[in-house]
């Protein structure tokens, strides 16, 4: 994600037959879900996993193998959704939440029984006819309708379902997927997904992976799209626009999907032409890219950030090309490699930072160093010091300054103590590790000393832990 503009010293630079597909999650993902929150023991499933950031974002006591979404957009914003959850039990159930805000439910079944549920602020708690056993899996299916609306975040930004002039800009970190379908909604809990959306003629309907086909029936075109790796809620969209649309493969058979709003496709074109050239790059330094999909979405939306939605990063403007280098690298870091907690989200920004730096260094603009002594030429007092990128204290400062340029410096002070050819390594490992996992940061510093031979708990205390302007080593 790119940091909103508005604070102009951050960049964030963050159904037709049902077919269902399920995700090869890790079994560790299940064991997090299944383990987090108060209610791990017991029979009710916990109201949320126990973020500390966002105590309510996610639930307890089940993992979604997989969403099925069915939605109808109409002029004015109403939906009519159907949202079928293929999950398996983690500990005996009598009850379960979802996260979902501010919609209208019509009705619930678990294995196609109906299920009592009760709407408390943004939980819909479910109490299935039958309890559920522990490692049983189960089917979800929930029908819904009414106008989404965004939710506001702790640093005043929107984000999840959010209005645009010809349709939605669907962008769901950190806890926005559930202003437009009922969901586990932590990163904890990775799904594959199948969207099926159907829209006034003359729109088009994007969302993650592959677009598996396109219908035009009666003044309605229906678009139908799968992602089978495993993807965390807030990771999915559903953008409605009136998109020009791009459609190629590049030279390593990776399908590419851009949909580009036609008042932003000049500034835009000369950028993602670039997409090819920059994924091969990124390969190089960091490993194959982990999807079989991508693109982009340029909408018109003056929403003031973009994001890193899986395998198609939406940006609510044209982007420059640090932009594309940011959203791009988060497809590794951060959507392959997915956070375990929020308190952790450096992991994702620093590292898509440091890209940028790493992309300039190697094509013809600033070394990482000279980015580096930049910033570190801010005085004490700066924002860039107002709080550590490991511990950032709240969801309200999880974009801020500190996440993603202390961050970066974090990492720079990594390959400055142990080299270019072991860092890259580092670089590499993490994300083949990971892949289509959960990481901490914990398991980074772990990952960093075994590979490097060295002790650098101290290095990353400072330049992670450490509140205020580090001394240099």
């Amino acid at each position: 994600m790119t940091p909103p503009r508005r604070q102009p010293a951050r960049r964030r630079t963050a159904v037709l037959g049902r077919r269902v597909v399920l995700a090869t999650v890790p079994v560790a993902v299940a064991a997090l879900v299944g383990a987090a929150g108060p209610a791990g023991a017991g029979t009710t499933g916990a109201a949320g996993v126990g973020d500390p950031y966002f105590p309510l974002s996610g639930n307890g006591g089940y993992h979604v193998r997989h969403y099925d979404l069915t939605l109808r957009y109409q002029n004015g914003g109403r939906i009519d959704g159907t949202a079928v959850l293929t999950a398996r039990a983690t500990q005996p159930l009598t009850r379960f939440d979802l996260d979902l805000k501010g919609l209208t439910v019509g009705g619930v079944t678990v294995d196609r029984t109906a299920a009592t549920v009760k709407r408390t602020g943004q939980e819909l708690a479910v109490t299935p006819r039958h309890a559920l056993r522990a490692g049983q899996d189960f089917e979800v299916a929930v029908t819904y309708h009414g106008t989404p609306k965004p939710v506001t975040d702790p640093d005043g930004s929107a984000d999840g379902w959010i209005p645009t002039d010809d349709g939605a800009f669907v962008a769901n970190q950190p806890q926005g997927a559930m202003t437009w379908f009922p969901a586990n909604a932590h990163p904890k809990d990775k799904s594959s997904y199948d969207f099926t959306i159907t829209v006034p003629e003359g729109r088009t309907a994007v969302a993650n992976g592959a677009l598996l086909g396109q219908r035009t029936v009666k003044g309605e075109t229906t678009f139908r799209w799968r992602e089978t790796q495993p993807m965390a809620a807030y990771l999915a969209t559903a953008t409605i626009g009136t998109f020009q649309v791009r459609r190629y493969t590049t030279r390593d058979g990776v399908q590419v999907f851009d949909a580009v709003d036609p008042r932003e496709a000049k500034a835009a074109a000369p950028v993602l032409k670039q997409l090819p050239s920059v994924l091969e790059w990124e390969s190089k330094l960091f490993g194959p890219y982990p999807f079989k999909s991508a693109g982009s979405i340029v909408d018109h939306a003056d929403v003031g950030y973009a994001l890193e939605t899986q395998t198609r990063p939406l940006y609510d403007s044209a982007p420059d090309i640090f932009t594309l280098v940011h959203e791009s690298a988060h497809q590794w870091y951060g959507d392959s490699v997915s956070l375990t907690s929020w308190q952790d989200i450096w992991l994702n920004e620093g590292f898509a930072t440091y890209a940028e730096w790493l992309y300039s260094e190697q094509h013809g603009g600033d070394s990482a160093q000279k980015t580096f002594d930049d910033l570190y030429a801010h005085p004490a007092g700066d924002e860039l010091w107002a709080y550590p990128p490991g511990d950032p204290g709240s969801g309200g400062n999880i974009f801020g300054t500190p996440v993603y340029d202390r961050g970066a410096m974090a990492l720079h002070e990594l390959r400055k103590a142990v080299g270019d050819r072991t860092f890259f390594t580092i670089l590499r490992a993490w994300a083949t590790e990971h892949r289509d996992g959960h990481g901490t940061t914990a398991q980074f510093v772990r990952l960093a000393e075994k590979e490097s031979g060295k002790r650098l708990d101290p290095l990353f205390r400072t330049w992670l832990f450490t509140k205020g302007k580090p001394n240099k080593a």
